[in-house]
């Protein structure tokens, strides 16, 4: 198996991947790196989960100068979940690359931030299309001399409906730039773009890509008055360790998550009506083992960080096939196993069978087992410190709080996160309470800071 120091990189990016403990590559980042790395456009089709961040990560790292401060790569991303996942995980590439900035340029949040914040440049930049043409149309944001452009899951760009924007985002970048296209689907308008967009570009495709053979896949027909207990009985059935639930609108998912909290089930709602704090705190239980279940509409099915997925629910099906591909797709990642369970009314049994004709697979009906139905409780509570990066706080300083005069063992702490103003910290549920209690009396980083759990 290729393994990354095979690959001309400079010395800082060698360092960054043994501390990652990054050894061996994907088959994407095998296939696409060298001739990225080579200078070539490339355009990559890969399923979610292939690695394909790292591919490009490392690519546009590779070629930039860390002595000139100024936007030398744009990489664009359907939603600013998945643009958030995407600047964490160049940062953590660049660690080793002394001052090197990555800008985070997404709708969903306040402009007057993000335009104080250009004041300062940046060597990377990472942003949704609308938010990167409303800078550009302003002109608080140059891409003058951006060496490197990458689209990341480029048919969801165009499925969103974002193709104006980014033609009008590249007619700002230099006419020579290396130009990275990925993509979990390749329909005729993602070939007409690259054809527009890049030069003579290589083709990669990892088998896969359309398909995840590792996710197990049921249809229930069920009745839609009956999907909220059977939606019960089937997690009462499966227990899922980490599952996110489908719906097709924001009030279905609102509705979803309040039946399953009378049901005994703790899920949280995750939708675009949700203000960025709270799509924040609600990402970071979740990812952290605080809530088993995420109830989410279709912005979620791209981006979400979330590792080890166990199970995807359809509560009701997408209208089509592709974007059916991108929900399941967020189990069965890195060549584990995962399961999709498809709760499908009569009247959306034509879904169903337009799921199977576009990929070529056979439906699996069950029967729905009849069961007691039962909660799901996390293993972790979060707790929320108000301090973040702007107060110098760092992971370290919270977990020798707790592991210090809090009391707690090493593997009582879970996920750390530190944002700008505020830090979570993922504890054990049952010492969850002595927790709070030891860092409400007690100081991190010498000072004392407001607590409180969510």
């Amino acid at each position: 198996m290729p393994t990354f120091s095979s690959l001309p990189l400079s010395p800082a990016l060698h360092q960054s991947l043994d501390a990652l403990g990054y050894v061996d590559m994907t088959p994407v980042q095998a296939a696409g790196l060298p001739l990225v790395l080579e200078g070539r456009d490339l355009i990559a089709q890969a399923p979610t989960g292939s690695g394909k961040t790292v591919a490009f990560g490392l690519g546009l790292l590779q070629r930039l100068d860390p002595s000139y401060v100024k936007p030398q790569a744009l990489v664009l991303c359907p939603t600013r979940e998945l643009a958030d996942q995407v600047a964490r995980e160049i940062r953590r590439l660049a660690a080793a690359i002394p001052n090197l900035k990555v800008q985070l340029l997404t709708g969903g949040v306040p402009l007057a931030p993000q335009l104080a914040s250009l004041r300062k440049d940046s060597h990377v930049v990472v942003g949704t299309p609308g938010r990167v043409q409303e800078l550009l149309e302003t002109n608080a944001l140059s891409l003058a001399k951006v060496r490197t452009l990458v689209l990341d899951e480029a048919d969801r760009m165009l499925d969103m409906g974002f193709e104006k924007a980014i033609r009008e985002i590249v007619r700002h970048l230099p006419p020579r730039r290396q130009g990275l296209l990925f993509s979990a689907t390749f329909p005729e308008d993602i070939r007409r773009i690259a054809q527009e967009f890049l030069r003579e570009p290589s083709e990669v495709t990892i088998g896969g890509a359309e398909e995840k053979p590792g996710i197990e896949q049921r249809f229930y027909e069920i009745d839609g008055n009956r999907k909220a207990a059977a939606l019960v009985v089937l997690l009462a059935e499966t227990q899922p360790e980490s599952c996110i639930v489908f719906c097709n609108t924001r009030r279905e998912v609102d509705e979803v998550a309040e039946s399953l909290g009378k049901a005994g089930v703790h899920a949280l709602a995750l939708h675009g009506d949700l203000d960025q704090r709270d799509r924040d705190e609600v990402l970071v239980r979740f990812a952290n083992r605080s809530c088993r279940v995420l109830v989410a509409s279709d912005v979620a099915a791209r981006g979400l960080d979330i590792r080890e997925l166990d199970t995807v629910v359809n509560y009701e099906l997408p209208h089509d096939a592709d974007a059916y591909v991108h929900r399941i797709g967020r189990t069965g990642r890195a060549g584990r196993s995962g399961l999709a369970l498809n709760l499908v009314a009569p009247r959306e049994k034509h879904r169903a069978e337009t799921v199977a004709q576009a990929h070529g697979t056979t439906l699996r009906w069950d029967m729905l087992k009849p069961g007691k139905p039962s909660g799901l409780p996390a293993s972790m509570a979060t707790l929320r410190i108000d301090a973040g990066r702007s107060d110098k706080m760092r992971p370290g300083d919270i977990l020798g709080a707790l592991t210090g005069d809090a009391g707690l063992q090493a593997d009582a702490v879970g996920k750390i996160d530190v944002f700008p103003t505020r830090s979570y910290v993922a504890v054990r549920r049952e010492q969850a309470a002595q927790a709070l209690e030891r860092l409400r009396s007690g100081r991190i980083k010498g000072r004392n800071v407001r607590v409180s759990r969510l």
